[in-house]
């Protein structure tokens, strides 16, 4: 599955490892899913996952961030018109729909909300995500 990620799901992530958000990680991690991402987006994840007032451990993100950028799948992105409440959002928005994401996952699904329903990319909370995943590997 091709999955492009919001900002928060990579810090609900590291910052609570068997949470939700911590199992799509280890989907990431194990190769049943990859992530989708541009420049910005990976601009947007190094300035967040190492900001000290999340006391996300240095080596954990470092190590997320290389793997994303390694093994994730680097997308080059037109930008689309399209007025989201959040416009630091539009790159995700932007990545998923030139690379037919299987799906966004975000905490946030409200800020996304006008791009829903334009594009053809599910925009889903991690839970969903995962019932997703799990509908179609079962």
């Amino acid at each position: 599955m091709r999955l492009v990620l919001d900002t928060n799901v990579l810090v609900s992530a590291l910052l609570n490892p068997r949470g939700t958000p911590g199992r799509i990680i280890d989907l990431v991690l194990s190769g049943a899913a990859v992530v989708l991402y541009d420049d910005r987006m990976l601009a947007e994840y190094h300035d967040v996952l190492l900001r000290p007032k999340l006391r996300i451990a240095p080596i954990e993100a470092a190590f997320l961030l290389e793997f994303i950028a390694t093994e994730g799948v680097l997308v080059s992105a037109p930008p689309l018109l399209i007025d989201l409440p959040d416009p630091e959002d539009l790159p995700f928005i932007e990545v998923a729909a030139v690379a037919t994401a299987s799906a966004l996952v975000t905490g946030n699904a409200r800020h996304f909300t006008p791009a829903a329903k334009i594009l053809d990319v599910p925009i889903l909370s991690p839970a969903e995500f995962l019932d997703f995943w799990r509908s179609r590997n079962e």
